[in-house]
């Protein structure tokens, strides 16, 4: 079974469009100038993705460049939604990283995935999107823990605690937080949802089985690079590497 591009596919776009937008306006939540962006973007984004990928994934180390462009786009994705300071983008890279290459290292070496460009780029492309879904919630979550408890960190410091372990008094009852979603997402898969691997498999002709199979080996590498991205960035974080301007000013000595 094939989806190919054609009068109806865009009829059904448009037409789940002037939903989204029309819920916005009954319901008051006034982002739908963001949503149409948002559609327009993913569009063109997709489009100029699929010549992209139509281009390079039948040479190995195109698709690895590719690769190397979508985590860069990641990380610049996240550090500016966390508000992350221009000189912590690196500490943002380098958290992503410990993530997201051991997951595809083991994924690669071990054979479970074939090291092709019609392999590599979706699932590199699945676990850099969860990975930077993971990051994001780290930061969003303890950066906004900080802010608010601004005034628990100053009695750590007067207790005699170092800045560090101030923060880290704030930071790790929330960094576990930012797991939730991926964990539920890894309970709920076959009862409640059936993900995006599983759905493609099956589409492009793949067995049930062979669909289960790719969409186990996703989750069980989206589980592990969320945890190993989350607590790499809960040490930068306590490190006071990888903070947004005013909490780097703020978590002072």
């Amino acid at each position: 079974m094939t989806i190919n591009p054609g009068w109806s596919v865009a009829a059904a776009m448009v037409t789940l469009m002037v939903i989204t937008v029309a819920a916005h306006l009954v319901a008051g939540l006034r982002l739908e100038r963001a949503v149409v962006v948002a559609g327009v973007r993913a569009t063109l984004q997709l489009g100029v993705a699929a010549l992209l990928i139509a281009s390079v994934i039948s040479h190995l180390a195109l698709s690895c460049l590719l690769v190397v462009v979508m985590f860069t786009m990641a990380v610049l994705t996240t550090a500016r939604r966390v508000e992350a300071r221009p000189a912590a983008w690196a500490w943002t890279a380098l958290a992503m990283a410990c993530g997201i290459v051991p997951v595809l290292g083991v994924l690669f070496v071990s054979g479970a995935v074939p090291v092709k460009g019609i392999a590599l780029i979706p699932i590199a492309g699945i676990i850099i999107g969860n990975t930077m879904t993971a990051h994001t919630l780290v930061g969003r979550r303890v950066f906004a823990a900080l802010r608010e408890e601004h005034g628990q960190y100053e009695a750590c410091l007067s207790l005699g605690m170092s800045p560090s372990q101030g923060i880290a008094e704030i930071i790790h009852r929330r960094t576990p937080e930012a797991l939730l979603p991926g964990l539920d997402q890894v309970r709920t898969s076959g009862v409640v949802t059936l993900p995006g691997a599983f759905i493609g498999v099956m589409l492009g002709g793949g067995t049930p089985a062979q669909a289960a199979t790719a969409q186990l080996l996703v989750l069980f590498g989206v589980m592990a690079t969320q945890t190993v991205t989350a607590g790499v960035a809960d040490r930068f974080i306590g490190a006071r590497r990888l903070l947004p301007a005013d909490l780097d000013r703020a978590l002072i000595d």
